[in-house]
């Protein structure tokens, strides 16, 4: 009859340990070899890197652009409340004055023992209080009268200045923080495109700038020379003459020059070299001349780009413009066609 026992099993002997965690070993790391590689992100192409990077190109300056309105906004602002501040403290110097007169008149009558009662509750220690009930004024019918007026009207001046002022600072406020979030919005773009940009080879690295949306190529068309500044003395002709003396200078973000521009700030500065106030922004400047269409281009117009209209050059002629392209660029002349076209404009 068969046994139904179950065989012992012999342990492993020192020999088959070894042999045991040596195949153990190598099955672990063949898997973990495995999982590393299909966790580890290939390396993107360079085709790959340049349509990224031109995105979060585009992206920044469109956020530069929205720093720069704010920018504007809140320089707006604390120049209004500046103007209010001082015109506050004016308004207080003579509602002091004022209140001294009165108080001048009020002595005197009182020397001679005919303080009115208009006076007299003017002078109280909180004459604001009395100065809101005007039929006080309109009852007192002594000599102070005029001067109780004044000093109600200088009153409600100075408050209404502080009131404004205290809006103006409030708005200040939300401006200062609206500056804040797009220039770390801009920053963001501007660190991610800088990571992505360090991942070429130097050989790709100048095949990219070559080929970056404004790079310095060649316009399209028999026409490859650039063209000389105007030289008529008209306003067109200064402003180009400013962009053409600009060339080589860095893009910094948010700069208006003279040392460094972004792309709105360069074409404010050259146009005001020409006597000709621009907004800051390129979604503004859109509309502050007549617009004109592609055929119709003279050296002077301002060219935009892109569907948020997030760029802007300076045409010069010949199917070129000069502008700021980016950042790690400088300024230069470049040709139209080679960005999305968004429209024209001719500043007045």
């Amino acid at each position: 009859m068969a046994s139904h026992r179950k065989p012992r099993q012999r342990p492993l002997s020192g020999g088959s340990v070894r042999t045991a965690a040596t195949i153990a070993l190598a099955g672990a790391a063949t898997a973990t070899a495995f999982e590393g590689t299909s966790q580890a992100a290939p390396r993107p192409t360079p085709a790959q890197i340049k349509t990224e990077v031109d995105r979060l190109y585009e992206e920044a300056e469109a956020a530069t652009e929205r720093y720069n309105g704010a920018k504007e906004q809140a320089d707006e602002a604390e120049r209004a409340l500046t103007g209010l501040r001082d015109e506050a403290a004016r308004k207080a110097d003579q509602l002091n004055t004022a209140r001294s007169a009165l108080g001048t008149l009020a002595a005197s009558q009182y020397r001679s023992g005919s303080l009115g009662t208009a006076v007299q509750l003017a002078l109280a220690d909180d004459p604001q209080e009395y100065l809101a009930q005007a039929s006080f004024v309109s009852r007192a019918g002594d000599r102070s009268a005029a001067g109780i007026t004044t000093v109600r009207r200088k009153l409600d001046e100075v408050s209404k200045l502080r009131e404004q002022a205290s809006g103006r600072l409030a708005d200040l406020g939300s401006r200062r923080d609206e500056l804040a979030t797009h220039k770390a919005e801009a920053e963001e773009k501007l660190a991610a495109a800088k990571r992505l940009l360090a991942k070429l080879t130097a050989e790709e690295r100048a095949a990219y700038d070559a080929q970056a949306p404004g790079a310095a190529t060649a316009p399209s068309g028999p026409v490859t020379a650039a063209p000389p500044p105007p030289a008529d003395g008209s306003r067109a002709a200064r402003a180009v003459a400013f962009a053409y003396s600009s060339i080589g200078k860095p893009y910094v973000w948010g700069a208006t020059g003279p040392g460094s521009f972004d792309c709105s700030g360069l074409t404010q500065a050259a146009w005001r070299s020409a006597g000709v106030s621009l907004p800051r922004t390129t979604y503004t400047q859109i509309n502050a001349g007549r617009r004109v269409s592609r055929d119709q281009l003279a050296p002077g117009d301002l060219v935009f780009f892109y569907s948020g209209i997030t760029h802007v050059g300076l045409y010069v002629g010949n199917g070129q413009m000069i502008h700021a392209p980016r950042p790690g660029s400088t300024v230069r002349l470049a040709p139209i066609d080679s960005m999305p076209w968004a429209g024209a404009s001719r500043p007045a």
